[in-house]
């Protein structure tokens, strides 16, 4: 217990709040647009409702659920992992990040890298029992994910790469249902995508010093605090846009603009709490406001999925 204590701390499992959400709705966008009625059709020969394609497919495919979330959290730690092994000279000259499981001693190095190489493995094998285009597709992904660990080296967008990253969530999922692509997943995938870069640029506020003094980039420490936050203030800009722009294209109704409201209200609430010369709140704003950013959006699009 001890030591999966640890590997949880090590890849911030409560973090997959953020992204698990968002994955969600893209699963069950993705019942909602499968298409049952020749394998499972009514009583009265009406096309089948959400409630009914959810059994079906569930009863079908109830693997397939497992396996979503399985592979988002064998990416997750994956790339965690991966970011602390990579970063473990710099966790340990910087004393915001010195208590990190491999600096402080806890975890080895070695033991970190192999535990990315188990996740990685596995989050590639449970692609390949969803579906062929998962599968080819599971290496891309783990690009993207571990190879933003190498973009603060070089690129102060190592934000954007971040929100890349967690926005494959909802079209992956999407993509586990389906098979194909669609634009309304891209959407919700945008939104992932600023919504993410906007609150990393937030949290990297309190290594603003570090990241200059140490040549790591970031918006922070290439822009300064107050024009970074402008930065993230335009990006959650284009979040909203983008959730906002999936209510029109996925015909949403009163539940969906209620999960906008919480969504863009919280968005809001943690520029009000963040303040350049005042970080005391950086930690309210990233866990706190996003966490119930992510969770309360997900539940008002879901049921407004049931709904219909």
């Amino acid at each position: 217990m001890s030591v999966t204590k640890n590997y949880l701390s090590l890849v911030k499992f409560s973090h997959t709040i953020f992204a698990m959400p968002f994955a969600l709705i893209g699963f069950f966008l993705g019942i909602r647009n499968t298409d049952i009625s020749d394998q499972s059709p009514n009583a009265t020969g009406i096309l089948p409702t959400m409630w009914n394609k959810t059994v079906y497919l569930f009863r079908e495919k109830g693997w397939l659920f497992l396996l979503v979330l399985l592979c988002m959290i064998f990416a997750r730690n994956a790339a965690m992992s991966f970011n602390r092994y990579l970063d473990r000279r710099y966790d340990a000259l910087n004393p915001r990040t010195a208590v990190r499981e491999i600096p402080a001693g806890i975890l080895s190095a070695k033991s970190v890298l192999w535990f990315t190489v188990l996740n990685s493995a596995l989050f590639i094998v449970a692609t390949y029992f969803i579906n062929s285009i998962c599968f080819y597709l599971s290496p891309v992904a783990l690009l993207v994910v571990l190879g933003y660990s190498y973009t603060k080296r070089f690129t102060a967008l190592c934000h954007l790469v971040l929100g890349l990253g967690l926005s494959l969530a909802p079209i992956g999922a999407y993509l586990a249902v389906t098979g194909v692509f669609d634009t309304l997943p891209i959407l919700f995938s945008f939104a992932v995508l600023f919504w993410v870069s906007g609150f990393d640029i937030i949290y990297a506020l309190q290594d603003e010093g570090f990241d200059r003094s140490n040549q790591l980039y970031s918006i922070p420490s290439v822009l300064g605090g107050k024009r970074a936050l402008r930065v993230s203030e335009l990006l959650h800009l284009l979040s909203a846009t983008a959730v906002i722009a999936a209510a029109f294209k996925g015909g949403f109704g009163g539940w969906y603009w209620a999960g906008v409201a919480v969504f863009v209200g919280m968005l809001v609430y943690q520029h009000s709490i963040v303040k350049p010369t005042d970080l005391r709140r950086v930690n309210l704003a990233f866990m706190t406001a996003n966490g119930i950013a992510s969770v309360v959006f997900a539940v008002f699009v879901i049921t407004d999925i049931f709904m219909k």
